[in-house]
């Protein structure tokens, strides 16, 4: 965790690879709370499992799978662990975030599995169609003055 820098380092994520994730502030101050109340371990890893065998080591891809279940049902919320990050990429590619960016930060090795978030939602190309309408009709109307 580098507060500084507002990133985590995930070692062995998707595909097995080592990535940064940043996180907003509102992120690192919870997570600084959450750790200053974990019980101090020589885990280096940041979420630890809290009950059963398993308790004060880390907490696994499936542990985390559920408690999104469980509370994703519990709400009555349809979502799901990659439901999150599906909606992050849809989101910053909304918002005119480079594609090659957005495959470093899901760590997906091939641009064609980054591009699909590009086909599913096409708020992007309808701001940029309407944007360079606007420049293609201000272009005609002056053309026509001449």
């Amino acid at each position: 965790m580098d507060y500084r820098r507002s990133r985590i380092l995930v070692k062995a994520g998707k595909g097995a690879r080592d990535r940064i994730v940043y996180i907003s502030n509102d992120a690192a101050v919870a997570l600084a709370k959450y750790l200053r109340k974990r019980p101090k371990t020589g885990e280096k890893q940041i979420f630890l499992a809290e009950k059963g065998r398993c308790r004060g080591k880390p907490i696994s891809v499936r542990a985390v799978q559920k408690r999104v279940e469980h509370y994703a049902q519990e709400s009555g919320v349809a979502v799901t662990c990659h439901r999150f990050r599906h909606t992050m990429a849809t989101q910053l590619l909304n918002a005119d975030a480079d594609l090659v960016t957005i495959q470093e930060l899901l760590g997906h090795s091939k641009i064609k599995t980054t591009q699909r978030y590009s086909k599913l939602l096409n708020l992007k190309a309808q701001r940029d169609y309407f944007k360079a309408m606007e420049v293609v009709m201000r272009q005609t109307s002056t053309n026509q003055l001449e």
